[in-house]
């Protein structure tokens, strides 16, 4: 079993995420964000990479010990480990490129497959969610400086109304089986979004439910899981029900369901 220290990630993940937030707004400002094609006709910018080698180059000096999967190279990793590091530097690149706001810096720690710590960071709105070394989780405001936190609240999911659940859903991948999905529920409000932030809506209490009936890859998902689960929530595989996990060949997820507990999850 690695020997991580905990305290010590978590800073590193706020601190770096800030910086990495930093170049992407830089980035953001321009006329020109510098977009181009993947070879899986994904778009990705100036932002992604600036982002990506911000925060890997400081977790590979911090803590080299520890493997290190980002989504901007992902080709080059054959993981066999059960604990490690993985990031997406820029979730939501879509909503980047249509200046929608609702893009995220993604950092988080799975260990034996289960996704423990984690950041997610968006500088276009402001919002910061921090899990803590000694459990539990945080929404952080002010200004974001690197060497001085701003306030800090804590928070957790809400107790549902199963009769009028909350959901949401998202902004540039949601399809006619998600919307069909959710049909299936008694549902008082739909409110789309964007990358990681689904999660965190459901972890603050805006939100009750998150399902998504698309593809993602573990770098999309494990820094909002793991603040939502610190927050109480759960996120379980779509048709099995259980916990989602990481380490699973190239990386790829099942349909999931992100929640608060009290929510009934259909069968079958």
């Amino acid at each position: 079993m690695l020997e991580i220290d905990r305290f010590a990630l978590v800073s590193a993940m706020r601190r770096l995420s800030i910086e990495a937030g930093r170049a992407i707004m830089e980035v953001y400002a321009r006329d020109d964000l510098g977009v181009r094609q993947k070879a899986d006709t994904s778009p990705v910018t100036e932002a992604d990479e600036a982002a990506d080698a911000i925060i890997s180059a400081g977790l590979r000096s911090e803590f080299s010990g520890v493997p290190l999967v980002t989504e901007e190279q992902s080709r080059t990793h054959s993981l066999a480990a059960k604990t490690f590091l993985i990031v997406d530097p820029l979730d939501g690149t879509k909503e980047f490129v249509k200046r929608r706001g609702d893009f995220t810096v993604n950092i988080a720690l799975v260990e034996d497959g289960v996704p423990t710590l984690g950041v997610v960071y968006a500088p276009a709105k402001g919002r910061m969610f921090t899990t803590l070394a000694e459990g539990g989780v945080v929404e952080e405001t002010g200004a974001f400086e690197i060497d001085q936190k701003g306030p800090e609240q804590s928070v957790s999911v809400s107790k549902p109304k199963q009769d009028a659940l909350r959901v949401v859903a998202s902004k540039s991948h949601r399809d006619q089986a998600t919307d069909d999905y959710i049909d299936l529920y008694p549902v008082a409000s739909t409110v789309s979004a964007g990358s990681s932030l689904k999660f965190c809506l459901v972890a603050v209490g805006e939100a009750d439910f998150y399902p998504r009936l698309g593809p993602t890859m573990e770098w999309d998902t494990a820094a909002g899981q793991a603040v939502l689960t610190a927050a109480g929530g759960l996120v379980v595989d779509r048709d099995t029900h259980k916990p989602l996990g990481y380490g699973k060949p190239e990386f790829r997820n099942p349909h999931f369901l992100a929640f608060a507990p009290g929510v009934s999850l259909l069968t079958g």
